[in-house]
């Protein structure tokens, strides 16, 4: 297991600093904005990956479109499950996936909503027959398709990924968003889908305490995750993807942050 952490791309590519301020090797590039999917960032990102020494464990791509992160307008904004934003988002996705191949990241990763978990739902085909699309272009591609966690159960998406069916699906587990969602114990979930985790965002927080809000996310090791019970879970499992930390705070706050959970998960991995 390595550690790492997640990182901004922006300023045409130019975007390592971040990283190895923590003198970390390793990161996840992330945005939301499709339009920096092109060749001539890509060359910027592998000179800027040269130079640096960092590399880029998977690309996280955004789509467009309304983002509501709560319940009420979470499900009918959020991924791919929305039939109207599905078009322009598997179109974005496709431009992550072809980024990801130019930059030799081995997948990219995204949060596909709140996958409803009747399968009977009428909803449900058409979000596989989605997810399928990307995944197969991705496939063509020589990457894989990478679920976050959050908006659904672990037993939902296990169902997803079995449906869904091109061989090159894997899961960027977010533990602390299992519970922010209020959807499983995320060491519980490891024995659900624990063979597809391909990476680990170490991220905390807390349960909800009202049905429209999602729980509050804390510093790693002040939440419900139980990180060293969790990280015990992942070696027992056979894990050995990367950790790439994730404080969804601003400035000297996350930067303090991070470096001490740094610190906490070479201790929690021993």
């Amino acid at each position: 297991m390595e550690i790492g952490v997640i990182n901004s791309l922006k300023d045409g590519g130019k975007c390592f600093d971040h990283v190895s301020q923590f003198g970390l090797k390793v990161c996840q590039l992330c945005s939301w904005d499709p339009s920096l999917a092109t060749r001539a960032v890509a060359e910027t990102v592998l000179a800027e990956s040269a130079k640096s020494g960092v590399r880029v464990c998977a690309v996280w791509g955004g789509f467009p479109g309304p983002a509501k992160w709560n319940f009420p307008e979470g499900p009918s904004t959020l991924g791919l499950v929305p039939p109207e934003f599905r078009a322009e988002r598997i179109a974005a996705l496709k431009k992550w996936a072809d980024f990801a191949s130019w930059i030799k990241a081995p997948a990219v990763i995204t949060h596909c909503g709140f996958i409803p978990e009747n399968p009977g739902d009428p909803l449900f085909p058409g979000v596989v027959e989605a997810i399928r699309e990307v995944a197969a272009y991705c496939k063509t591609k020589g990457v894989g398709f990478w679920f976050e966690t959050g908006q659904e159960t672990p037993v939902t998406l296990l169902r997803v990924i079995e449906r869904v069916g091109t061989g090159n699906l894997g899961i960027n587990l977010d533990p602390a968003n299992l519970i922010l969602y209020g959807k499983a114990n995320p060491i519980d979930a490891l024995e659900v889908f624990g063979k597809y985790v391909t990476n680990i965002h170490v991220k905390d927080g807390l349960y909800p305490t009202d049905g429209d809000h999602l729980g509050k996310e804390v510093k790693v090791g002040e939440g419900r995750v139980r990180f060293p019970e969790f990280m015990g879970r992942l070696k027992a499992i056979g894990f050995a993807g990367e950790l790439i930390i994730e404080r969804e705070i601003h400035g000297d706050q996350q930067t303090k942050d991070i470096r001490e959970t740094v610190e906490n998960l070479r201790r929690w991995m021993n």
